[in-house]
């Protein structure tokens, strides 16, 4: 564990295990590092370097006012390869974590970049325009900024159940999994609990997706009630040239927590 001070003196925490090929992982919104420590450990003990970096504004990184947006996310992110010298870099990205992928590779190109992995992930845009009908109406993102503002919380607690599924019918929620989605939402500070809404949300990659030339690997559950697939996956793995795209069916926005040994097998498969 360490961490690497950016251009406008932001702290940026990482961990990094393991040794060989490095593998770098980032989080989605409202998450830290810890979210991918699954297929960290996983991906350590079969010879590889793992290295996830908590967010500006998440875990236990600084929490600046300024910042919070996908650009500078990608700007970090590349902070981090150039500080560590990275090199052949896999880039695994879940939720707005795969925004901060798509955004560093349109910003700073695939010079470091060996592969792309997007899971869940939020390109090409969520919103709904007349440009992208199938994205979700602003009036979601509004209520929860407002949720936000009103009792952070009691938000975490309730967007836990749709983000592992554990709304359905014949859903086995895990409230230990809920409460680490608790504590991972309540170590976010305010700015970035509030202002990422906007960044994951408004921010339309489809140029960024379409300068990813390295192999790409999306994979996306069906029943994603956080990124809807039909908006995001299905629409990505068009724009991403030759891209695998992997469906898994019922499968939540959580699904590196629900259903992790597949993913888990599925990174070392295309990685390898």
């Amino acid at each position: 564990m360490g961490t690497i001070t950016t251009a406008d003196g932001t702290e940026i925490y990482y961990k990094d295990w393991g040794g060989g090929r490095p593998i770098v992982f980032s989080h989605g919104w409202p998450l830290s590092s810890d979210a991918f420590e699954d297929q960290m450990f996983f991906l350590a003990r079969r010879g590889y370097r793992c290295i996830a970096h908590d967010r500006r504004g998440h875990g236990r990184s600084s929490q600046p006012w300024e910042g919070n947006d996908l650009d500078t996310y990608a700007d970090d992110l590349a902070a981090l390869v150039q500080a560590l010298d990275l090199r052949d870099v896999i880039h695994v990205g879940h939720s707005t974590g795969g925004g901060e992928v798509a955004c560093y590779v349109g910003r700073h190109g695939t010079g470091r970049v060996a592969k792309v992995v997007l899971i869940g992930a939020i390109p090409p845009l969520m919103l709904k325009t007349g440009a992208n009908p199938l994205g979700t109406p602003i009036e979601v993102f509004d209520q929860l900024r407002a949720s936000v503002q009103s009792d952070r919380g009691k938000l975490w607690r309730n967007l836990s159940l749709p983000f592992y599924g554990f709304n359905r019918p014949d859903a086995e929620a895990s409230e230990a999994v809920r409460e680490e989605f608790w504590r991972h939402g309540m170590m976010t500070g305010f700015p970035a609990s509030y202002f990422c809404i906007k960044a994951y949300s408004e921010t339309d990659l489809t140029q960024d997706l379409g300068r990813i030339d390295v192999p790409r690997l999306v994979l996306h559950g069906s029943d994603d009630q956080i990124v809807p697939i039909a908006a995001s996956a299905m629409l990505s793995s068009r724009l991403i040239r030759d891209a695998t795209l992997r469906v898994y069916e019922g499968a939540p926005h959580g699904l590196c927590t629900t259903m992790k040994d597949r993913v888990n097998a599925e990174l070392l498969s295309f990685i390898a």
